[in-house]
């Protein structure tokens, strides 16, 4: 009877049960989703080449934890060769665990660079309590970036937002800025002197959050926006999410359309040479009444 039990108990031990084979397979599937759209962002914007150096802005966040894994992943498939290193600026917010990024990346053999700079500081001397500290805090950071960027020799500076991010920030500059302006997945900085990437740009935040949630990455939170409970970016991803609650295709078409754009048919005329515009003559672009033709299918 005993050896029955232990030999019953070693197999338990050894062979994974149906739920664990369950959990193994939806976490390959969902890297393996990750993995791909990242790689297809690259390819389709040209973001990394080969010989770069890539800086990889960890915040100690889901989204940067995942960027950087993800990108792990792809090197070592990839036909090109490119270098990490993983930077997190210490803004001395109290509190922060200096230690867990550092011990992370190094349990991850990742290079990487701890930039201290007291920036919590001065966004809480500028801005009154209780004011958006977003805005401010993000040009700092850029600033220190771009300077720690040039100071390591690198050719690419990789952020973590996704297409969240990506849909939010157009909301936010259609509702509160009078625009249409996007969060580009590549662009070059004022200066010209560095090149921005988002390889998140075709993930979702569910993914990355369950993504991080299966990988233990030690996150770390924001204590100086994170408290905020009304910013108005939070508005614009409720709005999303009750888009998608309400017709999932939503959300799709309105990524989609960031890059199906037609400027005949906005009204800038920065864009489209309206004044231009005379019976006899057809536009560059071909697309006249035409282009409205598609809409019939709504």
């Amino acid at each position: 009877m005993s050896q029955c039990g232990e030999t019953s108990v070693q197999t338990i031990a050894i062979f994974p049960s149906k739920v664990e084979k369950k959990e193994a397979f939806e976490f390959n599937k969902l890297e393996k989703r990750l993995t791909k759209q990242v790689g297809q962002a690259i390819a389709d914007f040209n973001m990394i080449e080969d010989g770069d150096k890539v800086m990889v802005c960890v915040s100690g966040g889901k989204d940067s934890y995942g960027l950087l894994n993800i990108l792990l992943l792809l090197r070592q498939r990839a036909p090109i060769h490119f270098d990490l290193i993983a930077v997190n600026l210490d803004q001395k917010q109290p509190g922060f665990p200096g230690e867990v990024l550092p011990n992370y990346l190094r349990s991850m053999n990742v290079p990487f660079h701890i930039e201290e700079q007291d920036t919590y500081s001065i966004v809480k001397r500028v801005i009154p309590e209780g004011k958006t500290t977003c805005s401010l805090c993000s040009r700092l950071r850029r600033g220190i970036l771009y300077r720690v960027a040039s100071e390591l020799g690198v050719t690419k500076v990789a952020l973590g937002h996704h297409k969240d991010d990506i849909l939010q920030t157009l909301l936010l500059n259609l509702f509160y800025g009078g625009r249409m302006k996007g969060m580009p997945p590549k662009l070059v900085s004022d200066n010209g002197q560095h090149t921005v990437i988002r390889p998140l740009a075709y993930c979702r935040e569910r993914d990355l959050a369950r993504y991080a949630q299966e990988k233990e990455f030690p996150i770390i939170p924001c204590n100086l926006c994170g408290s905020q409970q009304n910013l108005k970016r939070k508005e614009m991803a409720e709005l999303l999410r009750q888009w998608e609650k309400h017709n999932p295709r939503w959300i799709a078409n309105l990524f989609t359309s960031l890059s199906t754009v037609v400027p005949s048919h906005l009204m800038d005329r920065k864009l489209f040479a309206f004044e231009a515009m005379r019976s006899g003559v057809l536009s560059e672009n071909g697309l006249g009444d035409t282009a409205f033709d598609e809409d019939e299918v709504y």
